[in-house]
């Protein structure tokens, strides 16, 4: 009642001599008819307009309000739908087939924390590149076939935590490079790479000890001078 009256849809009756409000038959009428216009869902805003509306203006009325009713519906149902969705929610946003790649990364004991970044990337790759993500999948996929490369994926997901001078790295960046140079003048990671480097880098002090000292040392080898013999 008190907010009926505060939103303007019942008047307010004064209080009597013994301070209570008198409500007439005709408020009681009211007020029933406005808990049912309210129950059914029309909004409050609109039912001051129907407690005053002739037969057809009611009817109509009534119909636009069920089209608004419709439409809220569908959005509702659309929310729920993406909102369910969101228990996994890389397939929100990545194709099926990149899910598979990052379900397949876990299969092959890769940490959350990594999968997550290489998430990110495919995500910043597909907004920023869409038609790189088919090559992509492929060399992603020819790179897990590959047990050289799941082992060193594996190492460097150990080395996350460790500091950027942990002696450990020494050797690890040693294999990673070696990987670099059998896999030069390959397809594999190329070009759009650079996203998830980036991303990789800015995660892990060691990480990005690793890309570094790897970008130096293939500068290196692209500006070394060729030997000449006699």
């Amino acid at each position: 009642m008190r907010h009926y009256h505060h939103v303007g849809l019942l008047p307010e009756p004064e209080r009597d001599a013994s301070g209570y409000r008198r409500y007439s038959a005709r408020t009681v009428v009211d007020l029933l008819r406005i808990r049912i216009l309210a129950d059914a869902g029309v909004p409050l805003a609109r039912i001051d307009a129907l407690l005053h509306a002739r037969p057809g203006e009611f009817a109509a009325a009534i119909i636009d309000i069920d089209a608004e009713l419709g439409r809220r519906f569908g959005e509702l149902a659309e929310s729920r739908r993406r909102i369910a969705a969101l228990d996994s929610g890389e397939r929100l946003v990545l194709p099926a087939e990149v899910v598979a790649v990052l379900d397949r990364m876990r299969g092959l004991g890769i940490s959350e924390r990594r999968v997550l970044l290489e998430r990110d990337a495919w995500i910043l790759m597909r907004a920023m590149d869409p038609h790189a993500v088919p090559d992509r999948l492929r060399e992603k996929n020819a790179a897990l076939d590959d047990p050289e490369t799941t082992r060193l994926y594996s190492a460097c997901d150990r080395a996350v935590d460790w500091a950027a001078d942990d002696p450990r790295l020494d050797r690890l960046i040693e294999d990673l490079d070696a990987w670099e140079v059998a896999h030069e003048g390959s397809d594999i990671g190329a070009g759009t790479r650079e996203l998830t480097v980036s991303r990789i880098a800015e995660t892990s002090p060691a990480w990005r000890r690793i890309v570094e000292s790897l970008a130096a040392r293939a500068a290196h080898r692209r500006h070394r001078t060729p030997t000449m013999t006699p």
